[in-house]
């Protein structure tokens, strides 16, 4: 370990991506630790980072199988405290922070008091903000107005967030169990009901995700509407947490998603409508573990 910081990318088959993610975190204005968390890539990324590996500019580590997204994280997470590390900088593979995002967010860290976690501003690859990555307030709404130096912030995605060690010790690992799809809004409103969280726009990161669409099960192709079952029971698990606010939404935002559909879908809308009704009716029932650092196997929380 040489630095404070480490910078955390979860990739999977997208060797070209994470070769251009990692070359842009190599060129920060602030040093960071570089560690990658490969979920047992097919396509040579192992090949491709090998020389890096070799100069001791990153740490790469094969997780041995697909853990998705969040059980990537939860691994990398856990190995960066663990390795004693202050400050978690998260990262996915298709995401190309600016030179001075770091140093943006180590800037804010110093006035922000004990905060809970830090935002960057995310924008796609026209320049426009990401959809995907627009942070929630602490009613889960989108942020509006991210016009301020500091924004207080209620849940924000994985696309550069920055942590501290002691949050993640105090409050847990991200899901592994979501596999992929909102282990990043669980995690991050889990931080913000305990701490003061903010989005600190002075930091920027250009996410190079397929379409600006923000994950819409209505125009996605048709490939990809299996993933949306993971995403469906996620957030009603999230939105559960949330009280009587929470299922106010799930009853209002389920009939809307299926006319969305109808309206919307070029083709399988009978699929689309089984894939949110089903996963829908899945999140009532779905009660994951969440882990801890220092946790003995076996052991994990279940008192939510």
């Amino acid at each position: 370990m040489k630095n404070t910081v480490a910078a955390i990318v979860v990739t999977y088959n997208r060797r070209a991506l994470v070769e251009e993610c990692v070359g842009c975190l190599m060129r920060q204005t602030a040093p960071a630790d570089i560690l990658v968390i490969d979920n047992a890539s097919t396509d040579g990324t192992d090949r491709a980072l090998a020389p890096l590996v070799e100069r001791g500019a990153i740490r790469y580590e094969n997780t041995g199988r697909n853990l998705g997204g969040a059980g990537g994280f939860q691994y990398g997470l856990r190995l960066a405290v663990k390795l004693g590390y202050g400050l978690l900088w998260i990262m996915d593979d298709d995401a190309m922070p600016t030179p001075t995002a770091l140093e943006a967010l180590l800037d804010a860290a110093k006035g922000a008091g004990e905060y809970g976690f830090l935002s960057g501003r995310v924008l796609w690859t026209d320049g426009s903000l990401c959809r995907m990555n627009i942070q929630r307030d602490l009613r889960m709404n989108n942020l509006a107005d991210l016009s301020a130096d500091k924004v207080p912030c209620g849940a924000a995605t994985f696309v550069s967030l920055l942590v501290p060690a002691r949050v993640v010790r105090e409050v847990g690992l991200p899901i592994g169990e979501f596999f992929i799809w909102a282990d990043d809004l669980e995690y991050t409103r889990r931080i913000s009901r305990r701490y003061p969280c903010y989005v600190i726009p002075a930091s920027v990161t250009v996410h190079k995700c397929r379409t600006n669409n923000g994950g819409n099960i209505s125009t996605d192709s048709a490939d990809r509407i299996d993933r949306y079952r993971y995403a469906y029971r996620n957030e009603v698990y999230i939105y559960r947490r949330e009280g009587l606010s929470g299922y106010r939404r799930l009853l209002l935002r389920t009939p809307l998603h299926i006319l969305r559909v109808l309206a919307r879908a070029r083709d399988k809308r009978l699929l689309r409508i089984r894939v949110i009704l089903g996963a829908t009716l899945k999140g009532f029932g779905f009660h994951p573990r969440i882990e801890y650092i220092d946790q003995t196997p076996g052991d994990e929380d279940e008192s939510h």
